[in-house]
């Protein structure tokens, strides 16, 4: 499975059969941008423990598959994730951290975006957070 790197002419998003990213070999991870990318919000937070959390930018963290999956519904559509590059660290407990670099185009405007993941050792996201890469001003104007 591979994507293009998004030198900003490739505006198709990855999809089931074409999802690498470079430096990362977790399925989970690579299952996670392929379901939000088909607006399958539930099999997206299918993929979170039972007590996982999601930060996303602006908002309180979100607890737990459903309200994950309700928040996803509300707040994701139309969107599109280009994941293009990660890295991964065991942490403490056996726990997995993965961060991946890449962009998310909104029908309204596209941004830089980092995800940080953690994952359980049943390979459960315990901890997602999405980190907008913007200039101060440029946040500012995203702002609802």
């Amino acid at each position: 499975m591979t994507i293009a790197k998004d030198n900003s002419t490739n505006t198709q998003p990855a999809t089931a059969v074409d999802l690498t990213i470079e430096g990362i070999e977790e399925p989970v991870v690579e299952r996670y941008f392929q379901t939000m990318n088909a607006g399958e919000y539930e099999g997206t937070a299918a993929l979170f423990a039972p007590t996982g959390v999601m930060h996303p930018p602006f908002e309180e963290p979100i607890e737990g598959p459903e309200a994950i999956a309700i928040y996803l519904k509300a707040e994701a559509k139309g969107m599109q994730l280009f994941p293009r590059e990660g890295i991964t660290e065991t942490l403490e407990e056996n726990q997995i951290q993965i961060q991946v670099r890449g962009k998310v185009q909104t029908p309204l405007f596209g941004v830089n975006v980092a995800w940080i993941f953690i994952l359980n050792l049943e390979r459960e996201i315990v901890y997602a957070k999405i980190k907008l890469l913007a200039s101060p001003q440029e946040l500012l104007n995203l702002r609802r």
